[in-house]
């Protein structure tokens, strides 16, 4: 997407030569051109930087650009209706600004190969008219001296471009974007703004690089679930890995296939507010497990910042309270529907839009309890309800009057409670990420059954490793599907980007 910025001939500022735009048949040399622009850019800008902090001000502002993917299609001809992404869905001009094509080039090579196909268009790359804020051209690991930048004589925005706020929203996602005259529809869900803003963001919460991310996702809500995570993933390398290459810890600490023992990073001195784990797999194809801590908040938070990394899949693993007399704790909840009270994505996704369950996930999930328990058919029905989740923003909810809670929740059918299923439904919904989610009853509060310390110890033990193999079960078999069958068209608007 292009915003009206001066062009990089405006004498005001200094900015790198432009790059003439140019037509690009093949997918994996149009990103070789992105990253070469790119690198230029965020090269200019780092040598410049470093320039102004030695010698101050010289009364020069400075400005490089966002590489830009474009496309223009004057046919109404039809693609394959059975596509879900890879096309544009009416004739006009399109396109999209990229930031980090390093981390996103398999992705980026999969979508430009199938906009290429599915049109018989070449792409055109060259520069976009957005400027790459300073904050966001530096690398992992950069160091800036404090005590420099504070000598400098005037803000750093007089001299070079920061993150502009206008350009990171989510207004292609929510359906509510409007082109200005002249400007052109958009290619992907998300502005690089917006994509670095969330890489930066990544790091913060999770204390580990983007790049290390994995496109299936586990969330969870306890630590309980994490420490089996870490047991299984180390006992994994220490066996050769299974499949997997490396299990990556906050610090970016690595223990390859193959070790015991990590071989770079360092663990940092506290946990951050949301640590994540990564079984990697050459292909990107491992899993990722975030603890999310408790409250939609975080789920929308992390959600919001995972979703530029276009991940093939999320679920949601913890604990619920459980509604029906007939469930015992230990017993799973398989949500086809929810009930969302949790308030944090009325602005972005409206009450009435329903958020459906996805074939593809539950099909997974399901065949994942059977694999792990070895149950199926009506002894399956024992231990394993499929239902409504209602996730609401309260966690002291008991201590309301009951009545109009209880009845509220028996209107909707819901069968178990929470705080973030459907934060993360939702949100896998808006951002068109396949979700799903499968809870574990932990207490049941409307029939006088809550953890005692002694009983929630056992039932932890007892319960967190079968619940935690099923997630990751099903992760595995859902990465054996082709994208297509897991990205389907379930989550595809009227108007959609061609980027998946």
């Amino acid at each position: 997407m292009t915003k009206p910025f001066p062009l990089p001939t405006d004498p005001d500022y200094q900015s790198p030569e432009p790059a003439r735009s140019r037509p690009f048949h093949d997918a994996g040399e149009a990103v070789s051109e992105l990253t070469r622009l790119y690198e230029r850019s965020v090269a200019f800008l780092s040598d410049t930087f470093d320039g102004v902090l030695q010698k101050g001000f010289g009364g020069k502002r400075y400005r490089a650009y966002y590489p830009e993917i474009s496309l223009i299609t004057a046919t109404h001809a039809r693609v394959d209706s059975r596509l879900a992404f890879g096309h544009v869905p009416r004739p006009g001009r399109y396109a999209a600004t990229i930031t980090r094509p390093d981390l996103f080039e398999r992705y980026l090579v999969e979508q430009i190969d199938l906009l290429i196909r599915n049109h018989g268009q070449p792409v055109t790359i060259g520069d976009s008219t957005t400027p790459i804020p300073l904050h966001f051209a530096f690398g992992e690991g950069s160091y800036v001296d404090g005590g420099l930048a504070e000598k400098l004589d005037r803000p750093l925005r007089d001299i070079f471009d920061v993150p502009d706020l206008e350009a990171t929203d989510d207004r292609i996602v929510n359906g509510n974007f409007e082109p200005r005259d002249g400007e052109a529809l958009p290619l992907a869900p998300f502005t690089a703004q917006r994509v670095d803003y969330s890489l930066h963001r990544l790091s913060h919460y999770t204390a580990t690089r983007p790049e290390h991310f994995q496109n299936f996702v586990l969330f969870t809500n306890y630590q309980f679930y994490v420490d089996e995570f870490c047991m299984l993933a180390r006992e994994m390398m220490a066996e050769g890995g299974a499949g997997y290459t490396n299990f990556v810890e906050p610090g970016n600490v690595v223990t390859p296939a193959g070790t015991r023992e990590p071989n770079e990073g360092m663990a940092p001195l506290r946990l951050p507010q949301m640590p994540a784990y990564h079984l990697k797999r050459e292909d990107g194809h491992g899993i990722t497990m975030v603890n999310i801590g408790v409250g939609p908040s975080n789920a929308k938070t992390i959600t919001d910042h995972i979703a530029v990394l276009r991940p093939h899949a999320w679920l949601m693993l913890g604990h619920c309270a459980g509604l029906r007399n007939s469930q015992e704790l230990g017993d799973y909840v398989l949500a086809h529907a929810y009930v969302r009270e949790d308030h944090v994505l009325d602005a972005d996704l409206p009450l009435w839009v329903p958020i459906p369950a996805l074939a593809e996930v539950q099909v997974a999930l399901e065949h994942a309890v059977e694999e792990i328990t070895g149950l199926s058919g009506y002894e399956l029905k024992k231990i394993m309800r499929t239902g409504t989740v209602a996730t609401i923003d309260n966690r002291n909810w008991e201590l309301r009057d009951q009545k109009e809670p209880v009845e509220r929740l028996s209107q909707s059918r819901a069968i178990a409670l929470d705080m973030e299923s459907a934060t993360i439904a939702a949100n896998g919904f808006r951002f068109r990420v396949p979700y799903g989610t499968l809870l574990c009853v932990s207490d049941k509060p409307l029939h006088g059954e809550l953890k005692l310390p002694g009983m929630a110890t056992e039932f932890y033990k007892r319960q967190v490793s079968q619940h935690l193999r099923i997630g990751m079960r099903a992760l595995e078999l859902m990465s054996e599907l082709p994208s297509e069958r897991v990205h389907s068209r379930k989550l595809r608007s009227f108007f959609e980007t061609a980027f998946q």
